[in-house]
């Protein structure tokens, strides 16, 4: 009872509730908010305008590959910009890569069902895999949302010629309204000379592909149209530079060395014509259109086993020495590269003694196309050599079977 009685210390629980409520503070607002020390400092993300701007640069030079990339990286800053995918879809396109083109045009059109582009773009590159009946339907969609799309017309054009038959006068009027609409676009001065090289008009397609490589001077498929009308025309070192300029803008693409090959088969060149032939077949190993020139060119330098194999794997399809599967070609009408193919083919193996086989891809040649005289005269001397060898106690081939030269077709 005699115990002291305790005073409260209130500056002492003063300055305690105001450590506690610091710490609240702290733990709610400032901890949160913290950087880790242990993440990566986030950098500023750049808007999609700069990526627009570098890519049609690279676009500008010719640096397709590292164009597409800019454009995707402008995707991902702005996903939902449907415009984005169209630009990325054009150059796609320009570089080759047609079912990336496709699937990027086909994400605009998710984004906005209205977008004329999206349509004519995604057309464009169903075009360029063959797929004509859909490409139509959609070049005709983009063209009725918005009929003063002078690109839609363009291709559609291009289209038009593709598919073949009767459509040769709606291509010519579409590439003349395309160029109306628009007389300055790269696209419209290319569609334009589509049509006339593929209506026999090469030299006015000539000038015209050359108003399309003023747009855009750095666009390897504009130099691989200059170098076939040059060809078509027979001014065959003007197409020989141009396949080159071609190769030197794309290198990975096959076609220039496959196209350089037949110019110089032409001038009777073979052994330059094989090199080349050989390039073709190293930048795309799975092309049976490819391993079938090789082949011939191999018979025209008198290598006859390895024209064989060449041309065997052109026709039954198999396999490369490194493992790459080759689908072979079916010999059909109106097809001169594939006719050379059957008929090379057949007189390589009369010159190895494989009469039976030589008979058998006759025969092909006999049913399949026998209004093509130039076809069917070259596989009956390869029958009628196998049968002066049997007939005959020499175990060598005659040297009477042609060679023969590359016919300039303009094959399109």
């Amino acid at each position: 009872m005699n115990r002291r009685r305790q005073h409260f210390n209130w500056f002492r629980i003063i300055v305690l509730c105001l450590l506690i409520a610091a710490g609240l503070w702290l733990d709610k607002y400032v901890i949160p908010a913290a950087p880790s020390p242990f993440e990566a400092t986030a950098t500023p993300t750049r808007p999609p305008e700069a990526y627009l701007t570098e890519a049609q640069s690279l676009f500008d030079q010719g640096k397709l590959a590292q164009s597409v990339q800019a454009y995707q990286d402008a995707v991902a800053v702005k996903p939902q910009d449907a415009s984005l995918y169209v630009a990325l879809a054009r150059v796609q396109v320009f570089a080759g890569d047609y079912p990336g083109a496709q699937k990027s045009a086909e994400y605009a059109i998710l984004l906005d069902s209205k977008n004329s582009m999206a349509f004519a773009v995604r057309a464009w590159a169903l075009d360029f895999q063959g797929n004509y009946l859909e490409a139509e339907s959609s070049i005709k969609r983009a063209i009725e949302l918005d009929d003063h799309n002078a690109v839609a017309h363009a291709y559609y054009a291009e289209i038009l010629i593709d598919q073949g038959g009767d459509a040769i006068q709606k291509a010519i009027d579409e590439s003349n309204l395309a160029q109306a609409l628009a007389p300055d676009l790269l696209e419209t001065h290319r569609a334009r000379g589509y049509v006339l090289e593929h209506t026999g008009n090469y030299e006015p397609a000539i000038r015209e592909y050359q108003a399309a490589i003023a747009k855009n001077p750095n666009i390897a498929m504009l130099h691989l149209a200059m170098g076939r009308n040059y060809y078509y025309l027979g001014i065959y070192d003007k197409a020989i530079d141009e396949y080159t300029i071609a190769n030197t803008l794309n290198p990975s693409d096959a076609e220039p060395d496959f196209l350089t090959s037949r110019t110089y088969a032409v001038v009777g060149q073979f052994a330059k014509a094989m090199q080349y032939a050989e390039t073709a077949v190293k930048d795309e190993p799975t092309n049976a259109r490819y391993h079938g020139n090789l082949g011939v060119m191999y018979f025209y330098n008198a290598f006859y086993a390895d024209a064989v194999k060449e041309l065997s794997l052109a026709i039954n399809g198999g396999f490369t020495d490194d493992g790459q599967k080759v689908v072979g070609v079916e010999l059909v009408p109106n097809s001169p590269r594939l006719a050379e193919i059957y008929y090379t083919y057949a007189s390589a193996l009369a010159r190895v003694g494989r009469c039976g086989d030589t008979l058998k891809i006759a025969q092909i040649v006999q049913s399949r196309i026998p209004d093509d005289t130039t076809s069917v005269d070259k596989v009956n001397e390869a029958i009628k050599n196998c049968q002066i060898n049997l007939a005959s106690s020499s175990t060598s081939i005659p040297a009477s079977v042609s060679t023969g030269t590359p016919e300039v077709t303009p094959t399109p």
